[in-house]
């Protein structure tokens, strides 16, 4: 197929992509197979949808509950009682550890795919490399500032700014096809799950390292 298209006007920069948009289609089916259609991750998925509604509804129902609070408090000089504040707190906390749980449970289900597809990601690089190695892929519109340059222009000869190499493309090319078809497809990650922060290596929680000791 790269062969074939390297004979068009444009046929390196549409080998590139064409190759860049085969292997997002079978990166994307090898986490399907190993992923996507398994009960756990399903599982996941929904416990987080669940608690992040779960959690938006307590957050709006302590909004409203303060600002009617506030509002009576300046007509009748009365305030909320503490405890019911502290109770809702702590059930907020509750939810939230348990979808950052939840988070962190989903970013290790996918280790498995994930090492799969970096092998494939990395054979391709190798077969593009080969392929393309020391040519100018396409044309840029614009010299690009020097810190992109460094990767635009890599291994590519000549001192002409806007040619495109290999690699440049590619990448481009692998984080715009892949996360649009992850979209497409309904693979994309939950949104709560990013909010949540509960990847591999989460972020300390700012209420457990500020209590003094």
């Amino acid at each position: 197929m790269a062969s074939a298209l390297s004979s068009l006007r444009y046929g390196d920069s549409l080998s590139v992509v064409a190759i860049s948009g085969a292997t997002a289609v079978l990166c994307e089916a090898i986490s399907w197979l190993l992923i996507y259609r398994t009960a756990t991750y399903n599982s996941l998925r929904a416990t987080i949808e669940r608690h992040s509604r779960k959690l938006d509804a307590m957050k709006a129902s302590a909004s409203n509950s303060s600002s009617s609070s506030s509002a009576g408090a300046g007509a009748s000089g009365s305030s909320q009682p503490a405890g019911s504040s502290s109770s809702r707190a702590k059930k907020m906390d509750r939810v939230e550890t348990s979808l950052k749980d939840a988070a962190r449970e989903l970013s290790l289900s996918k280790l498995k795919s994930g090492a799969v597809v970096a092998a494939v990601l990395f054979v391709v690089f190798g077969l593009l490399n080969s392929l393309f190695e020391g040519r100018a892929v396409a044309k840029l519109p614009f010299a690009p500032v020097p810190l992109v340059q460094r990767m635009s222009h890599r291994g590519v000869p000549g001192n002409d700014p806007t040619d495109c190499s290999m690699v440049f493309l590619y990448f481009l090319c692998s984080i715009s096809i892949r996360t649009n078809l992850q979209k497409l497809l309904g693979f994309a990650p939950p949104r709560a799950a990013a909010a949540a922060g509960g990847g591999l290596f989460p972020m300390p929680d700012p209420k457990l390292s500020c209590t003094p000791p």
